[in-house]
């Protein structure tokens, strides 16, 4: 049989078309498709010609053994498998699929091979995007032309903007090579890691390199005109991590000026990195020239840093702070602080020589709340040195200059889940007094409890009447409690003199309701005390003196009371009308009366005989050995006594200013009236005792006023000495007033909505860790070179300030009023009165004046005062700070850039205190 062959068609495609770039195969396929669908964006693929494939034909012929393969066509003919090309293919041209569209116009140029996209024009290709007012694409070079319009009066709009990945180009122009990646840029302008660069002429050699010619770098936000720059004639720029460049110098105001290097280098980054810390220069008259708070920056992890920072002296004084954060998120955060000062006054062999060392350490921890909802632990953490605010010369600690309390807390507690629930805590404590440098801590103090137990009530339901809510719960509190002073303090004689012990109570108590309107509470408490120290007593008749003994050793004593009180809640209401302004009052009042009765545990007393020197007079003395136990001592003396206390609040409904809301505004006029008094029954003479008064209120939405005072209904005699005769009866009124205490503060600014915008929460911060106030009436603490205590936390939300300035001037002020009233044996004298003020105000839109100081008005002087002047020089700040009078008078000046990439280029001036004699 003839074997016939099978018919093939194929496209015949020249050779010489064959070797025709591929990409201009490509657009002039988009000029076909732009011209039968006049459409102006296209989305062009790389797409290539079908070219149907010859087959390869074996023209010898298979046979076919008809015996094992059936209904097979033996002119069939089988095709060889071999492929005849191992060459690869040659990548594609293009990678991805170029996109670009104009909102004016779209024009194809097959003769020049060029594409014009006019305004709004806009290219995608891969990471890199291109939108200008005019490009034109040149697909015969692969290039691409991006630039701006002009206008009929010559004026340019539509700057290119070149997007490729994270960086961002706009130039005045841009040349961009599609098969080599690099660009020719001019007159761009990009940001790198919060610094500006602006350069004349600029190639981009690939994703990662710059070149530039004569660029400028600056953090200025005016690009056009930046208030200073440094001008780099030949740079080169890594984006996101360096900039280097030969010689550079800094314009301040296009005006060259001296401050320049032969070669510099300027880190990018997104992310922290280690550094040096440049530090503050200064001048001080005893201890000569010095530098401060410089040092060394570890970025260390993205879980904690590290900074190693010291000042030093002239005169050989010096001082080291070790500064460490830390975080791991939904878990905890912290920080510690550590700081040393070496302090050498004048010079050896002079009379007003001296040498101190000092030192500080603070450690804040919490635990997010998510982290364990069982067990806690936190630290917040002052201890060190009790002079140390007051003798330290580091600028940081100019607010805490009147602190006296250093207090510290490590605690850790857990929460056994379960009924009855289980709570168990272990804290240290720590509490010194820095004008009299004792110290008190308790290391450890373990706190344990069962919760609540109801043996009587009902499995279900709600607990009623006086069995069912009878409860009992169990608490143990154990102490290791030192006190000591600043010279030991760490040492082993703070030891030796340690107080242990530890108390049990179990208290029992139920509620109920008599008459209905009535709550009746009783409870019983009992209370065992363990301890390892006991003392005892004796007589030394030739001395006249009498001598303790202490003693180690495990002994306990138990106590118990019982007490009950009954209380209701009244409400009275004065109602004056709807139509008037203030349309009622109402008047909350809850009156109580309770009942306590202690035995006498005569059994834990011993006596011992105090003789005269002559052996003529002899008189038992009463003492427990329990006297110096940390939770107290049993008493001798029967007790019962009946309390009573009245609580009022206060409250109007007036009609709103605003006629737009219909309902009328509740507001508080006093809050918590208090008064309280209680009667011995078991006293012979002066059984009642002083009256109580305590209340406070808030005017005019923002000052809050709180009053307290002590009234005694019992006379003195001509020696101020208390009688048990009532002051009425002496002739005078009914209570005699001993004591009285009246504390005002206010708070307000120009922006009612938030007194508190204009704060510093660094500072702030500062301030409370180092023992101080959480405002600043006490002064500032400051390190100018650190800009995060100079920033208000909404200084990004802040209006920029413009040529015309707002009338409104921006402001807030604080005032803290103090009164204290001491009359207790007849000296009706003012123990202290004192007003403290502090305020900021904008004088203009980069002015920034404030003070704080107050005025005691006991004395007649004024109190500790600090005075801060600010300067808004845009990409610059300036900052004075001075401490006028007072031992820690100072002053500092400075002026630097704002830019944390560049902060350290500053200037600073420091006066500090000079030594009191």
């Amino acid at each position: 049989m003839a074997i016939q062959k099978p018919s093939h068609t194929f496209t015949k495609i020249h050779l010489k078309a064959l070797r025709t770039n591929i990409f201009q195969i490509l657009f002039a396929l988009s000029f076909t498709v732009f011209i039968n669908t006049f459409s102006y964006a296209q989305d062009i693929p790389p797409k290539k010609e079908k070219i149907k494939p010859t087959v390869a034909r074996d023209t010898i012929p298979v046979k076919v053994d008809s015996l094992k393969v059936k209904n097979v066509d033996s002119n069939i003919i089988v095709n060889d498998t071999i492929k005849l090309d191992s060459i690869p293919n040659k990548p594609k041209l293009l990678k991805d699929i170029v996109k670009y569209s104009a909102s004016g116009y779209t024009s194809i140029t097959r003769k020049d091979q060029k594409i014009t996209l006019y305004d709004n024009a806009q290219i995608n290709y891969e990471d890199m995007e291109i939108t200008a007012g005019i490009i034109i694409i040149d697909y015969e070079k692969n290039e691409v032309y991006a630039g701006r319009l002009k206008d009929s009066l010559g004026n340019y709009s539509q700057k290119p903007v070149f997007k490729q990945g994270s960086d961002v180009v706009e130039p005045d122009s841009i040349r961009f090579n599609f098969d080599t990646q690099k660009a020719l840029i001019f007159n761009s302008r990009t940001e790198q890691s919060g610094g500006y660069i602006i350069a004349e002429t600029t190639k981009k050699e690939n994703d990662s390199v710059y070149f530039i010619d004569r660029g400028k770098f600056t953090t200025s936000k005016n690009l056009e005109d930046p208030e200073y720059y440094f001008l780099m004639r030949k740079a080169k720029i890594v984006p996101g991590k360096k900039v280097v460049t030969g010689l550079t110098n800094m314009f301040i105001a296009d005006v060259p000026t001296p401050i320049g290097l032969p070669f510099a280098y300027f880190p990018l980054t997104q992310k922290r990195t280690s550094g040096v810390i440049f530090p503050s220069f200064g001048e001080q008259n005893d201890r000569g020239y010095f530098i401060q708070n410089g040092g060394y920056y570890f970025a260390v992890s993205d879980y904690f840093d590290l900074a190693l920072l010291g000042d030093y002296y002239t005169n050989g004084s010096y001082g080291i702070r070790i500064e460490s954060n830390y975080a791991v998120r939904y878990k905890f955060r912290g920080n510690l602080s550590f700081r040393y000062e070496n302090l050498i006054r004048s010079e050896r062999g002079f009379p007003d020589y001296s040498k101190s060392a000092i030192y500080n350490l603070r450690w804040s921890h919490s635990q997010d709340g998510k982290a364990n909802p069982n067990s806690r632990f936190s630290a917040s953490v002052n201890l060190g040195s009790s002079r140390y605010y007051q003798q330290s010369i580091n600028q940081l600690n100019a607010s805490n200059f009147l602190n006296n309390t250093l207090s510290s807390s490590v605690s850790y507690s857990k929460t056994f889940q379960g009924e009855p629930q289980v709570n168990v805590s272990l804290t240290a404590n720590h509490s010194q007094n820095t004008n009299t440098q004792t110290i008190n801590m308790t290391l450890p103090t373990f706190q344990g409890s069962v919760s609540r137990v109801f043996p009587f009530a009902p499995k279900v339901g709600t607990k009623k009447g006086i069995i069912q809510n009878i409860n009992l719960q169990y608490n143990a509190r154990a102490e290791n409690r030192i006190q000591t002073t600043d010279s030991l303090f760490f040492k082993k004689e703070m030891f030796e003199d340690a107080k242990v012990g530890m108390q049990h109570s179990i208290p029992i108590s139920t509620n109920f309701k008599v008459l209905d309107y009535l709550s009746l509470t009783a409870s019983a408490n009992f209370k065992e005390t363990w301890t390892l120290n006991t003392i005892e007593k004796s007589f030394n008749q030739t001395t006249q003196e009498t001598i303790i003994t202490e003693k180690n050793g495990f002994d306990s004593f138990r106590t118990y009371n019982f007490s009950t009180s009954l209380g209701t809640t009244l409400y009275g209401m004065f109602d004056f009308g709807e139509d008037k302004k203030i349309q009622a009052i109402r008047h909350v009042m809850r009156p109580s009366i309770s009942y306590s009765i202690s035995p006498a545990f005569d059994q834990y007393y011993d006596t011992y005989e105090q003789v005269s020197a002559d052996g003529l007079t002899r008189e038992d003395v009463d003492y427990t050995r329990f006297e110096e136990s940390i939770f107290g001592s049993p008493t001798n003396t029967y007790s019962s006594s009946i309390g009573f206390s009245v609580s009022n609040n206060f409250e109007a409904k007036v009609i709103d200013r605003d006629s737009t809301v219909i309902e009328p505004k509740k507001i508080t006029l006093i809050n918590n009236l208090n008064f309280s008094t209680a009667y011995n029954l078991a006293g012979d003479s002066l059984n009642w005792s002083p009256v109580r008064v305590t209340g406070g209120t808030k005017l005019f939405k923002k000052m809050a006023v709180n009053f307290g005072a002590i009234l005694d209904p019992y006379a003195l005699d001509s020696n101020n000495n208390k009688i048990d005769k009532f002051n009425i009866n002496n002739g005078g009124s009914l209570f005699r007033l001993t004591s009285a205490n009246l504390t005002m503060n206010y708070s307000l600014s120009s922006n009612n909505s938030n007194d508190e915008s204009r704060s510093n929460n660094r500072a702030q911060e500062e301030s409370l860790r180092s023992g101080g106030r959480d405002d600043d009436l006490f002064g500032r603490p400051q390190d100018f070179a650190d800009k995060t205590f100079n920033e208000n936390e909404n200084d990004s939300e802040a209006e920029k300030p413009n040529d015309l300035y707002k009338y409104k001037i921006p402001w807030d002020l604080r005032i803290a009023y103090a009164l204290n009233y001491s009359n207790t044996r007849r000296q009706n004298e003012i123990a202290s009165h004192s007003l403290m003020f502090s305020g900021n105000i904008d004088i203009s839109p980069r002015w920034t004046i404030g003070a704080s100081s107050g005025y005691d008005l006991k004395n007649k002087g004024v109190t500790y005062t600090q005075l801060r002047f600010e300067r808004d020089l845009e990409s610059w700040r300036m900052n004075f700070s001075w401490i006028p009078f007072s031992a820690n008078k100072q002053w500092n000046f400075f002026i630097g850039i704002k830019s944390s990439i560049l902060q350290d280029i500053k200037y600073e001036k420091r006066r500090q205190r000079d030594r009191n004699l």
